[in-house]
């Protein structure tokens, strides 16, 4: 699966930490940065990952803040995202089978990197339900 990741400044050490757990199942990783743990503003760093998804060069996107609130906020922005930000296993398992969601945002300041990384592993491996749950994404899209 192709997979495109970015972080702000407060979850730099668990995106560099979660793209290697990626990159060693197997995925191939595009990495929007940032390149240390400088003080960013985490729009800038959603929007690449996001187009990529909206645009069909990554499968999927991981996007890593202190909470995962502020980029799960951004990258909804761009038309053709579903993003949200889990912080359980349960809850990634739900934004699959319930909403297809294709972005997902973390904690990298509340939530422990094994968690994290059992997260990212439910989000990559659990299929959209379809069915009942279709015709909500479609409304959902629409409003894009």
């Amino acid at each position: 699966m192709k997979i495109s990741i970015a972080s702000d400044h407060a979850g730099f050490e668990q995106k560099e930490h979660l793209r290697a757990f990626l990159e060693g199942l197997g995925h191939e990783v595009c990495d929007h940065g940032p390149a240390t743990d400088d003080r960013v503003d985490y729009p800038d760093y959603a929007v690449p990952v996001a187009k990529d998804v909206a645009e069909g060069r990554a499968d999927r996107g991981v996007l890593v803040c202190g909470t995962g609130i502020g980029m799960a906020l951004a990258a909804d922005k761009i038309a053709g995202v579903r993003a949200a930000n889990i912080i359980t296993p349960q809850f990634a398992a739900l934004c699959r089978e319930h909403n297809d969601a294709n972005v997902i945002t973390l904690s990298g300041r509340f939530v422990e990197p094994e968690v994290n990384e059992e997260i990212l592993r439910t989000f990559l491996t659990t299929d959209f339900g379809g069915g009942r749950h279709a015709g909500r994404v479609e409304k959902i899209m629409a409003l894009d």
